[in-house]
């Protein structure tokens, strides 16, 4: 198959990583929004000989029409998907056939600041304080990861705020849901947080025994050749199982108590044996756009709580690709260079999202600074360990101590804050048309062609004299327009048509 030039770079520049990636025409719109566990593997399958020999029809067409790709990369597949349904929504590529409604992805919310907390279904996260698990790719596992939680740790299922006597007359939850009945006193009110806090962690992942108890309940269960019973936890153990492993969740939680906070300090101070609390932590993130466009961002907490007006965000400017590692140094690099000539105040800690690489990479940029004995961690996705002694094991602290809660919810505040910036790059770059190629079309030009006509597609199938006609064109720009929007114009139509 004859590649375009573009088109091999983009491919040969594609990383093997989840992400989504978009396909333009030859009008510079985009057709097709899709994502991948490895956008390399996934954008490669399209471009192979069996892809056009083999393919349907409508494979074939979008195929052929592909002029330019776009990607970027999420954490992790879900996200690669919510992000594909934003995308698709909002764009509406002709050849998407899914999301294009307005439908969310489900969540489970909570609120701790209840009395008696409880467990709900809802499609849309607000800055509420309440917390949110989530986001579950189909409504099924969303079900059964509520009824479980409901039955297992005794949660109530009930509709008031405040449930009571009078509520409980009209309820047979504790019957029928192994509700712990907390509204006539079947469990004390500091008995029934604690198993609302279980819940949490299992939501979060922090409970893996929990599964294993399932497991072995369901064996336990089939021994007793009750293979009906058997099958329903087989189901429900698959289900949970599936959910843990995609760890895709959303937590809107209301600010860090400081009492929390100084906590956490003091146990990082004591993990990595710090000469002084870590008052001031600033910690980095990067994010990258099209394997080409990237960005990078710098939050700041004080007294372990995020400290968002000395939040930073950065372009970088010296690294082609996706090469975390030196992107780092870049912004490492650029950022304590100005705190140095600057006099500015150091932080007692920083920071880098990603593992032993990366925390090297960080290690070298202070040192030309002459700073390398400032205390950097670098803190890895996988096991959220944390990278401190080069060489030697990283510190794995448990999911739930404060110290591990104080520097994941600040990397959490870096990844969000670098990915606003990732976003709002990549939609301008979306936004961007054909027409902004085309030497003296300016946005007073471009607004009247597109008044006039409606789409750059119309506008690519209107007659020149029909172009020069509109005010501030004439014939000369009519003609430049028409050449660069239809090269072939005498004998092709505009990209996508009359493809079957």
């Amino acid at each position: 198959m004859n590649l375009p030039e573009r088109i091999r770079q983009r491919l040969k520049d594609a990383p093997d990583l989840p992400g989504c990636y978009l396909f333009r025409d030859r009008q510079g719109r985009i057709i097709y929004v899709g994502k991948a566990v490895s956008i390399r593997r996934r954008l490669q399958s399209y471009f192979r000989n069996t892809a056009l020999r083999r393919g349907d029809p409508k494979l074939r067409s979008l195929v052929n029409s592909v002029c330019d790709i776009e990607f970027f990369t999420v954490r992790n597949e879900a996200e690669a998907l919510l992000s594909e349904g934003r995308l698709i929504k909002e764009y509406k590529p002709r050849y998407n056939i899914l999301f294009k409604d307005d439908k969310r992805f489900v969540l489970l919310r909570t609120d701790p600041r209840e009395p008696f907390p409880q467990f709900r279904l809802c499609r849309l996260a607000r800055q509420d304080g309440a917390v949110y698990f989530g986001p579950y790719v189909s409504s099924p596992s969303a079900r059964v990861t509520l009824d479980f939680i409901e039955r297992h740790y005794g949660i109530r299922h009930c509709e008031p705020r405040e449930p009571d006597a009078s509520t409980y007359r009209h309820c047979l939850n504790d019957i029928i849901r192994t509700c712990s009945g907390p509204c006539v006193g079947k469990v004390t009110p500091e008995a029934y947080r604690q198993r609302f806090d279980e819940a949490c962690a299992f939501l979060h992942g922090d409970r893996p025994q929990v599964l294993k108890e399932l497991r072995d309940r369901m064996r336990a269960v089939a021994a007793t050749h009750d293979f009906e019973r058997a099958a329903a936890l087989r189901d429900t153990l698959l289900s949970l199982e599936q959910i843990i492993r995609q760890k895709a969740r959303v937590v809107m939680e209301p600010e860090m108590k400081r009492q929390d906070a100084e906590h956490g300090l003091q146990d990082l101070q004591a993990v990595l044996g710090l000469p002084t609390i870590p008052r001031r932590m600033e910690c980095f993130d990067v994010s990258t756009i099209s394997g080409t466009f990237s960005v990078a961002s710098m939050v700041s907490a004080r007294d372990g709580v995020p400290a968002p007006a000395r939040y930073r965000r950065f372009r970088i400017r010296t690294v082609a690709g996706s090469d975390d590692p030196a992107m780092i140094a870049e912004v490492i690099t650029r950022r304590y260079r100005r705190v140095h000539e600057e006099g500015g105040e150091w932080p007692d800690l920083v920071i880098v999202d990603g593992g032993i690489t990366q925390l090297r990479a960080a290690r070298a940029a202070l040192e030309r600074l002459g700073h390398g004995s400032l205390p950097v961690i670098g803190l890895a996705k996988k096991l959220e360990a944390i990278h401190w002694r080069d060489p030697g094991e990283p510190i794995q602290l448990a999911l739930d101590s404060p110290g591990l809660r104080v520097i994941r919810r600040l990397r959490d505040e870096a990844h969000r804050f670098a990915l606003a910036y990732h976003r709002r790059l990549r939609n301008r770059r979306i936004r961007e048309s054909v027409l902004d190629d085309i030497p003296g079309i300016g946005p007073h030009r471009k607004r009247r062609l597109l008044e006039r006509f409606g789409s750059v597609r119309r506008l690519a199938q209107a007659p020149e004299d029909e172009v020069a006609g509109v005010p501030g064109i004439g014939l000369a720009l009519a003609r430049l327009i028409r050449q660069t929007l239809v090269p072939d114009s005498e004998t092709a139509s505009p990209a996508g048509e009359g493809i079957a």
